[in-house]
């Protein structure tokens, strides 16, 4: 695959022009509070000449190299300044109305000042933040220790939880009433998760000073970052600046030679979310945490749990690494539980490296009774898309790889007589591109794989150029929301050949290409590239749509491509490919309908579906009563309607019913986790089972071309 030719790093012998220097906006315009002792601790907080360079140099690298090449003007400057008030006060508890209008005047300017190297108006907001927070801490400080009791629950107040949207407070008097409310709700969710007043007076000061420790301990890099990442992303969300710290932490990743829990992380507000669990990885192992969770706090061994609530995504990320054969205990709040519930559980994690064998793709049986016959179809799943790259260049002829792996256990469930294969690609996050093509190669006869148009507009053409498919049997391919990039080049093929059915949930939509750039200070990530289905439609934004649909497995407005914000749109160029008649479209219609008859009292489909629509439904009312008596009333109706959903799924499937919600703790996270590890039948996964009956449909429907 060819790439458009990139500088390996821009001059960094750029020097600031006279009128650069001289450029020193009035910070007249920002508001008197900013001269107060209390502001005056920040005054340390100033852009140094190698922040300044590396921001011309960004500046420069997005507009030669940046797959769409936007110019900078007055309205990225909008967007910038936009992202960046949303990235220092996403829920608008801490500018007013004041602050806001002052900070208006830089609004079309940032693109000036980007151009000129300027930084000190990006300082002086987030000072402005800095010290609005302090505030706060103070405040909250000062109300719990006066003691949890004196806090009123029998007033009839409530609290928007979802602020993105919400007016700024008109002065300090409505910005401080907004903080009452916020501690007030952080406190009563402590108790309705049954904590002790004195346990939470305990648990928020401690957090709450030491917030206020790390905030004495912002770096002129913090606010950096924070600047020129707002500006970054006004590109797409994948181009980021990485500091000369998060650089090397991005290194350690990409080798592989730290060890963890494998889990991708990122921030959400004050809190740090799973977004992906690595296949293979300790913390998938464990089926303890999924995508969505939220990690509260951080513990080494036995030692206490350390409260990570409003730290930074590199803090958290330091404290969850370490030696391999080491345990992490981690508190959580599950995505599972209704918003606003605060209810958290502690999991043990042993940390190790991801090894490349356990990534391996594997096989199995699936048994199947269908219209009073027995079935045996084969499932090979594929965790992820690795290549041994080291043998590979070496000439060994044993290197390891997805596609080698792939053809021998086709080879062996041939030998076992399938009447047809499922490709099972749930939460496969991607991996070598190189392998997506090749697999795509044992399943075509000749051709196209993926298009990758580069940022010159030039299209560059990924192509089996071998003839003959190695396999031309029965093929579904099963994926979900976590499948993502290679995983969405393979799936997006096998649909536009027309060689295998889609089924599952429409994929995470990442269809972008990524490179790293030095600089003189830190590193550049930035986009250079698109992924194009053969059929000429990216799998950018949208991912790939199954033939046949499941019901998400979780909250596609939360994980997903389409989830983030300024995410690149899909769009689609020339096709490489002339349309094949589609030898399926004449059944569809019946494979759904068959389906929907199936699943529509299948346990775990309607399980799903129910799950699903509960916590949609309950993610709108952002509103929450203020008043103990109301939100306890609030909480039980939920955990009844979460109780009724688990129970219907119980009562068809013949076990015993609840009678409240299981609470787990540690030891019996632990154990759960064991039992896991035992083997589960592929016929007791009902997404694959039902995969496996729906191709048993295509092959009653269309007997004699299904089996060519």
């Amino acid at each position: 695959m060819r790439h458009t030719s990139l500088r390996q790093r821009i001059s960094m012998k750029h020097t600031l022009t006279r009128s650069a220097l001289a450029f020193v906006i009035s910070l007249a315009a920002v508001p008197a509070a900013y001269a107060t002792s209390k502001a005056q601790q920040w005054d340390y907080l100033q852009p140094d000449r190698d922040q300044m360079i590396a921001s011309l140099n960004v500046v420069e690298l997005l507009k030669r190299h940046h797959y769409s090449k936007p110019p900078l003007d007055d309205a990225r400057s909008r967007k910038m300044y936009a992202g960046y008030i949303k990235m220092l006060d996403p829920a608008r508890m801490y500018f007013t109305a004041a602050d806001i209008k002052a900070f208006d005047a830089y609004e079309t300017q940032f693109d000036d000042l980007l151009k000129a190297g300027n930084l000190k108006p990006g300082y002086a907001i987030y000072k402005r933040q800095l010290e609005r927070l302090d505030q706060y801490l103070d405040y909250a400080l000062g109300v719990l220790n006066t003691g949890v009791d004196k806090i009123d629950f029998t007033v009839e107040e409530s609290f928007e939880t979802d602020r993105e949207k919400a007016s700024w407070a008109k002065d300090e008097a409505a910005l401080q009433d907004l903080w009452r409310k916020r501690l007030k709700d952080e406190v009563l969710r402590l108790k309705i998760a049954n904590k002790e007043p004195k346990a939470i007076q305990t648990l928020l000061v401690k957090r709450y000073k030491n917030q206020q420790k790390r905030l004495q301990q912002t770096r002129s890099e913090d606010v950096f970052q924070a600047y020129i990442n707002a500006f970054a992303q006004t590109y797409d969300p994948h181009t980021t600046y990485l500091s000369p710290d998060n650089a090397e932490n991005f290194d350690i990743n990409m080798k592989l030679s730290l060890e963890g829990i494998g889990a991708m992380l990122q921030g959400d507000n004050e809190h740090v979310k799973i977004v992906r669990l690595i296949p293979a990885g300790p913390a998938e192992k464990s089926k303890l945490v999924a995508p969505a969770d939220k990690i509260i706090a951080v513990g080494q061994g036995k030692k206490e749990l350390v409260d990570v609530i409003g730290w930074r995504l590199d803090e958290v990320v330091k404290l969850i690494r370490g030696p391999k054969g080491s345990q992490v205990r981690l508190e959580i709040i599950p995505a599972s539980n209704a918003p606003n519930d605060q209810t958290s559980k502690t999991v043990t994690i042993t940390r190790e490296a991801v090894k490349l064998e356990e990534q391996a793709a594997k096989k199995s049986i699936l048994n199947l009774t269908q219209d009073g016959r027995d079935f045996k179809l084969g499932v090979i799943e594929i965790p992820a898309f690795y290549l041994d790259f080291k043998a590979y260049r070496s000439g060994d002829p044993e290197y390891k790889s997805t596609t080698r792996d792939v053809k021998r256990l086709i080879t062996e469930l041939q030998a076992e007589k399938v009447e047809g294969i499922v490709i099972d690609l749930r939460n496969n996050g991607g991996g070598s591109l190189q392998e997506a093509t090749e697999l795509t190669g044992l399943f075509i006869e000749q051709g196209p794989t993926v298009l990758v148009r580069n940022s010159d507009g030039r299209i560059d053409v990924l192509a089996d150029e071998q003839k003959g498919a190695f396999y031309k049997g029965p093929l579904t391919v099963l994926v979900n929301r976590l499948s993502a990039s290679a995983s969405e080049i393979f799936a997006g093929a096998m649909q536009d050949y027309h060689r295998a059915l889609i089924i599952g949930g429409q994929t995470f939509g990442k269809g972008t290409v990524q490179t790293i750039q030095p600089l003189n200070h830190g590193e550049l990530k930035l986009t250079l590239a698109k992924f194009y289905r053969v059929s000429g439609q990216s799998t950018q934004h949208q991912g790939v749509i199954p033939d046949i649909s499941y019901p998400a497995d979780m909250d596609i407005n939360e994980i997903g491509e389409s989830a983030l914000p300024e995410a690149m749109p899909w769009d689609s160029i020339k096709p490489a490919l002339k349309a094949p008649n589609d030898p399926f479209k004449p059944f569809i219609a019946e494979l759904k309908s068959r389906h929907d008859a199936r699943t529509d009292n299948d346990p775990d489909f309607v399980f799903s579906r129910a799950r699903l629509a509960l916590t949609q439904r309950l993610m709108q009312d952002t509103v929450v009563s203020l008043n103990e008596t109301e939100r306890r009333a609030q909480y039980a109706k939920i955990e009844q309607k979460q109780l009724d959903i688990e129970n219907a799924r119980r009562e068809k499937k013949g076990e015993e019913q609840l009678k409240t919600l299981i609470k787990d703790d540690e030891e019996d996270h632990v154990a759960a986790a064991a039992e896991l590890d035992k083997k589960i039948k592929p016929e007791d996964d009902a997404y694959l089972a039902e995969t496996g009956r729906i191709l048993l449909d295509l092959l009653s429907l269309k007997p004699m071309a299904s089996r060519e």
